[in-house]
C-alpha cells in the first residue's frame, strides 16, 4: 500500500505522539503577530506595511517610486473591495489583512494542489482526495485507516460550504488548515476531543488532559510544568468545576479569544485615512495616505502583484 506522505506523517504523529516524555505537547492555536516591528507611527509605518501586505510582500515595495507605489496600491484596493461598491470597509480590510498574513498557508496548499487535482479541472473532489490518499484503506499494518478516512471525509464536508463534494482552493485550504477558519473551529475542537478523550465519555478529564501532554515513565520524575498544568486545568480550563472539560471549555482552551490584531489594524488604517469620517475608505482616501499602507522607493512589484491574484 502507498500512503501519501502527508497522511503517513499524520499517522506517525498519532501513533508515536511524543519521542521525549518530558516535552510538552502544545494544543493551543494562537494568531501570529502581524509584524516583528514595533507599532509606532511616530517612528514610521513599517508595522502597517507588514500588516497590510505581509512581511515578505512589504519588502517588495522598498525601492518603488511614490508614483509607482500609488499605482500598484490602486490595483490592490480594487481587490480588497469585495462587493465592488467603490469603498473599502473595516470588514473588507480585516479580511484582506487576514489573508495577507496567511500567505505561507496558501503557498503550502499550492504545493499540494497538483497532487490531488487529478483531472486538472481546478477543483478537488472528495473522491480525488480519497483515491490519492487512501489507495488501500485496509492495509496489513495494524493501523485503522478506515477511521482516518471517515474523519477526513467529515472534515472535507465541513470545509465544502456549498455541499457539492468538490473543493475549490479556499475550501481545500480550510480542509488542510481548519484552525484558520471560523466555520471550521467546531471540527478542530471535535477532533481534539476525540484524540484526548480516551474513555469515550465525550469529555476531557484531568488524567486525559495531562496524559495528552505528558508521556509518563515510572522511573522519571515528573517535570515542574506538569504540576503547573494540573493547576491550570483546575483553576482555568474546567470553568464549571465539574472535573472535566466539555466542548465549550475545550474550545476556550485550544482556540482562545486572543486580541484580534487584524481587526485592530483595520480600525487603525480606517481611522488614519478616513478624511470625511464616513466610516469607510474610498480609493482616493487610501491613495492620499499611500505611505501608511505601503512603502515607496520599493522594488519591482510585478511578481508581488501576480502573487496577490490568489487573494
Amino acid at each position: 500500500m502507498e500512503i501519501r506522505p502527508l497522511l503517513m506523517c499524520f499517522a506517525l504523529c498519532v501513533v508515536y505522539a511524543t519521542s521525549k516524555p518530558t516535552e510538552k505537547k502544545e494544543r493551543i492555536h494562537h494568531d501570529a503577530p502581524l509584524s516583528s516591528r514595533e507599532h509606532d507611527d511616530a517612528q514610521g509605518f513599517d508595522y502597517d506595511h507588514d500588516a497590510f501586505l505581509g512581511q515578505k510582500e512589504a519588502k517588495s515595495f522598498d525601492d518603488l517610486s511614490p508614483e509607482e507605489s500609488k499605482r500598484r496600491l490602486g490595483v490592490i484596493v480594487e481587490k480588497i473591495d469585495g462587493d465592488s461598491d467603490g469603498f473599502v470597509t473595516e470588514v473588507e480590510l480585516r479580511a484582506w489583512i487576514k489573508k495577507a498574513q496567511k500567505k505561507y498557508i496558501y503557498e503550502n496548499v499550492d504545493r499540494q494542489w497538483k497532487d490531488f487535482d487529478v483531472n486538472n479541472d481546478g477543483m478537488i473532489s472528495w473522491e480525488e482526495y480519497r483515491n490519492v490518499t487512501y489507495d488501500d484503506p485496509e492495509p496489513d499494518d495494524g493501523y485503522n485507516y478506515q477511521h482516518m478516512m471517515a474523519r477526513d471525509e467529515r472534515r472535507f464536508k465541513m470545509a465544502d460550504q456549498n455541499g457539492d463534494q468538490i473543493a475549490n482552493k479556499e475550501e481545500f485550504t480550510a480542509f488542510l488548515h481548519p484552525e484558520e477558519y471560523d466555520h471550521m473551529k467546531g471540527i478542530v475542537v471535535l477532533e481534539t476531543m476525540e484524540d484526548i478523550d480516551k474513555n469515550g465519555d465525550g469529555f476531557i478529564d484531568l488524567n486525559e488532559y495531562i496524559g495528552d501532554m505528558y508521556n509518563h515513565e515510572d522511573e522519571m520524575e515528573e517535570p515542574d510544568w506538569v504540576a503547573t498544568e494540573r493547576e491550570q486545568f483546575s483553576e482555568f480550563r474546567d470553568k464549571n468545576k465539574d472535573g472535566k472539560m466539555d466542548r465549550e471549555e475545550t474550545m476556550d482552551w485550544i482556540l482562545p479569544s486572543d486580541y484580534d490584531h487584524a481587526e485592530a489594524e483595520a480600525k487603525h488604517l480606517v481611522y488614519e485615512s478616513d478624511s470625511n469620517k464616513d466610516g469607510k475608505l474610498s480609493k482616493e482616501e487610501i491613495l492620499n495616505k499611500y505611505d501608511l499602507f505601503v512603502g515607496s522607493q520599493a522594488t519591482d512589484f510585478g511578481e508581488a502583484l501576480v502573487r496577490h491574484e490568489e487573494f
